[in-house]
């Protein structure tokens, strides 16, 4: 009876959105919303960087034949946008948040997520190491267990360097997927480093460690007992 009611609530829930990165945005502090067609974020000029972006990643968007666009520009949405060579002689990698390899499906989908809003400042080691390998491990987990709403960010609380133009550079990057068919939430908190000899599993962390941490609130939408259950376990 409990997993049916459970079955039944989030049913009603998946009803009550239409499918996008828009069903779920983070609540708290955030200075500026943009909601383009296939991402969604928040944007901190202090930082001069999202302080999240949001995504739903589906298998038809993971199988499509869409390559890469490669033409990172500024996002004209926010005020003062970064540019594409305001990384350039930095030493860091231009670091997608929602990844250029979820985003198949079209031209379109795939030019948005090289909108510099969607870039942070992340090690060349890190980048195409073990925050890759999480993103390929997530779509895997969404061939298995369906579409995936997902939320990932750099950790921007303190103080921080900069790269020359004044973008932050974060210690730490934090990915949330939830996936609504099958009542599951798995989070990861990683440093901004080569991490090469670590397994993914030893940065598991559950939502209500980041809710602490970053003072966000995530997938408040959901029921109050559900939201409860699947943001305090550790998968």
């Amino acid at each position: 009876m409990v997993l049916y009611l459970l079955f039944t609530i989030t049913s009603l829930v998946q009803a009550s959105f239409d499918g996008s990165s828009r069903d779920f945005l983070p609540k708290g502090d955030c200075e500026q919303i943009v909601l383009h067609n296939h991402l969604s974020l928040c944007y901190s000029s202090e930082h001069r960087q999202s302080s999240w972006v949001t995504h739903l990643l589906t298998k038809e968007s993971i199988n499509g034949r869409q390559g890469r666009t490669n033409n990172f520009r500024r996002d004209l949405s926010v005020d003062d946008p970064v540019g594409s060579r305001d990384y350039k002689g930095s030493g860091f990698d231009r670091g997608h948040l929602a990844p250029a390899g979820d985003m198949k499906l079209s031209y379109e989908m795939m030019s948005e997520s090289f909108y510099m809003t969607n870039m942070s400042p992340q090690r060349s080691a890190f980048n195409s190491g073990k925050w890759r390998s999480l993103e390929s491990f997530i779509r895997k987990k969404v061939k298995l267990w369906g579409d995936a709403y997902i939320v990932t960010a750099p950790y921007l609380k303190g103080e921080f360097d900069t790269i020359w133009s004044g973008v932050s550079i974060p210690d730490f990057y934090y990915k949330i997927a939830y996936f609504p068919e099958e009542n599951i939430m798995i989070a990861y908190f990683m440093p901004n480093k080569r991490l090469t000899g670590h397994d993914l599993e030893e940065f598991l962390v559950s939502v209500d460690e980041l809710e602490e941490l970053t003072g966000f609130d995530f997938f408040s939408e959901l029921p109050d007992d559900v939201e409860d259950m699947l943001e305090s376990k550790i998968l």
